[in-house]
């Protein structure tokens, strides 16, 4: 594991440098410092933005955090190649604790949605969500016995559904 992970973080430092931000990557583990649930085995890999100028910084964090899911969508496909399941890890890649708040905004989102699915019986799409957060608010949403969740649809267009269970 501790192999993977020294070679996550040197992969992320090379990309980052390819693109022309270079600075380091510390790891980290959400659950030492945050109330963060998700992945509770799983790394994160931490941009530190200490010499990053403005530019580099609003680059990053461009397009809703798009950049970052781009970056965590390639760690993940490349650090993952030719590894069995049990050696396989999830990366998450922070960034001025970028991840730490959408997943607090995307809990919200789960409660109210939850909330809102008991309470009418309607059923509600949610869209303009990366995979990564579609899987996030999947996992918040199995503590809600009567409902399910699922997605439907490609993408770019593609929706979480959430709906009471059919019996």
């Amino acid at each position: 594991m501790d192999q993977t992970v020294n070679r996550g973080q040197q992969w992320l430092e090379n990309v980052l440098a390819l693109m022309g931000t270079p600075t380091s990557v510390k790891l980290s583990n959400p659950n030492e410092t945050a109330e963060t649930t998700i992945a509770d085995q799983n790394p994160w890999l931490v941009i530190d933005d200490t010499d990053l100028n403005e530019e580099q910084v609003k680059a990053l964090l461009k397009d809703q955090g798009k950049t970052l899911d781009s970056l965590q969508y390639l760690a993940n496909t490349c650090l993952n190649i030719g590894l069995s399941p049990e050696e396989q890890m999830a990366f998450t890649i922070e960034f001025k604790g970028y991840r730490q708040q959408r997943e607090k905004e995307l809990r919200v989102l789960a409660e109210k949605t939850a909330w809102q699915v008991s309470e009418t019986g309607e059923k509600v799409e949610l869209d303009s969500l990366s995979s990564a957060e579609r899987r996030q608010i999947h996992q918040f949403l199995q503590q809600y016995e009567g409902l399910e969740s699922f997605s439907r649809g490609e993408d770019p267009d593609r929706r979480l559904v959430v709906q009471r269970k059919s019996d």
